[in-house]
């Protein structure tokens, strides 16, 4: 099986990403709302943690694809995740 993915680490991103997007999206009828919070918060704790050089690779990652996306709420989920998941500050 031949991967379509330059690095790992693009992988992971990618596979988080679905995994999150997913979450993000789901009804309550498919997820308990409290455990997918839960989650997200899990999530934004690991990568707001994460040294700042790995903080910019995901970040440069996430503007990756979502320039190649061409789901435009998946795009915006792409684009809001820096901030959303606390890799940048708010800005002003």
């Amino acid at each position: 099986m031949t991967s379509s993915y330059p690095s790992l680490t693009r992988a992971l991103a990618e596979a988080l990403v679905d995994a999150l997007w997913f979450i993000d999206g789901s009804e309550d009828e498919q997820m308990d709302q409290d455990d997918a919070v839960k989650v997200m918060e899990g999530v934004a704790h690991v990568v707001s943690t994460l040294p700042s050089d790995q903080q910019q690779e995901l970040i440069a990652l996430l503007g990756e694809m979502a320039a190649a996306e061409t789901n435009p709420a998946r795009r915006e989920f792409l684009e809001e995740f820096p901030e959303g998941f606390g890799l940048i500050d708010d800005l002003p």
